[in-house]
């Protein structure tokens, strides 16, 4: 069996912290809980939990920071949270299972983080993270924002989740803060950190600039294939939000230059399609979208609805438009099938029920 050192970053966190380590309480060895600034209670109610608090003057890096905890750690592996982030029970049990069968050859254990949910707490976005990782290997955080681990050794990949389930939205311009400043002291981007920026504009409504950036790394060609991808689905919103459809259409487009279609472009392009009445066009991007489900292991973000559930929502909706109806309700049906509670399909079919009792 090996042992865990939790370590974890936090300032302010008082309304999460506890549920956060109630979850791995009776799983880690030790907990170690870097403060890096807390006004609140955190730390009164970290104290339940454990006695090695550490405090850490801010300074607008978060892999200082994390860093920083990590040189805390005494155990075999160290494990990393955010005091927002939560284990499912299910995921609980798979991970005290890994504790006593893991391999010490193994030296980083990836995990899905499930960062986006549905009404009926289904997870809508998912990533593989580096999770647990061998102490011995001495691993670094790097990039002061959006920091990373870099993969390297031998690696698992394990289907534990750890479910991020944030109660109060964050604050939307501290990264771009950060960013900046990055910028004003005259540091220069990396190709990672200039994809990151450049969705910090777009998230902060700054969609000319996030343009521009989004296009500069693009042509850069410097990039990860995955953010690359990313980045043509970010640049094509921006350009709808300043009402450019056909630029939008070439941003998506330009995503097959790195990679096969994924589901969530593929379900794009249907809906430009869609939306100018082009619907057997329209029909081949959906369908394109279910054969071929994107792989959560290539390190991507996975929509999860885009392989599966949008499309079939979609293809009944086209297929009600050019008048098929046995084919609407088969693809509605299928939508049913992995969401049965969702208003779309619910909504769908009380549609064909209605249009069946007027037709007789």
């Amino acid at each position: 069996m090996i042992r865990i050192s939790l370590c974890m970053i936090v300032k302010n966190e008082e309304d999460v912290i506890g549920r956060c380590l109630e979850c791995v309480k009776d799983i880690v060895d030790e907990i170690i809980i870097v403060d890096t600034g807390s006004t609140d209670s955190t730390i009164e109610i970290a104290q339940k939990y454990t006695s090695k608090i550490y405090h850490f003057k801010w300074v607008d890096d978060f892999s200082k920071a994390r860093n920083y905890a990590f040189s805390k750690a005494t155990q075999d592996y160290i494990m990393w949270l955010d005091a927002d982030d939560i284990l499912f029970e299910n995921d609980r049990i798979h991970l005290k299972q890994l504790k006593n069968d893991l391999e010490p050859s193994i030296d980083m254990v990836m995990m899905k983080y499930h960062v986006a949910f549905d009404e009926h707490n289904n997870p809508t976005l998912s990533y593989y993270r580096e999770r647990l990782l061998s102490r011995k290997k001495n691993y670094q955080w790097i990039s002061p924002i959006h920091e990373v681990i870099p993969p390297s050794g031998n690696i698992l990949y394990s289907d534990i989740a750890i479910a991020h389930k944030k109660l109060h939205p964050s604050d939307k311009t501290r990264n771009l803060r950060i960013f900046n400043k990055i910028i004003t002291e005259g540091l220069e981007l990396d190709p990672r950190q200039q994809f990151y920026y450049s969705r910090e504009l777009y998230y902060n409504g700054q969609y000319q600039k996030a343009i521009e950036n989004f296009n500069q790394f693009l042509d850069s060609k410097q990039g990860w294939v995955e953010n690359c991808i990313s980045a043509c689905i970010d640049l094509s919103d921006c350009y709808q939000k300043i009402n450019e459809p056909h630029n939008a259409l070439l941003a998506l487009l330009k995503s097959f230059e790195f990679d096969k279609p994924r589901p969530e472009i593929c379900c794009k392009l249907g809906n430009h399609f869609l939306e100018n009445n082009s619907i057997e066009i329209a029909i081949f991007w959906y369908e394109l979208a279910i054969s071929n489900p994107s792989d959560i292991k290539n390190g991507g973000f996975h929509h999860t609805d885009y392989c599966g559930y949008i499309p079939y929502i979609q293809l009944c909706v086209c297929y009600d438009k050019i008048g098929n109806t046995q084919k609407a309700i088969f693809y509605n049906n299928k939508a049913g099938k992995l969401k049965p509670n969702d208003k779309a399909f619910l909504y769908n079919q009380n549609y064909f029920q209605t249009k069946n009792t007027t037709n007789q």
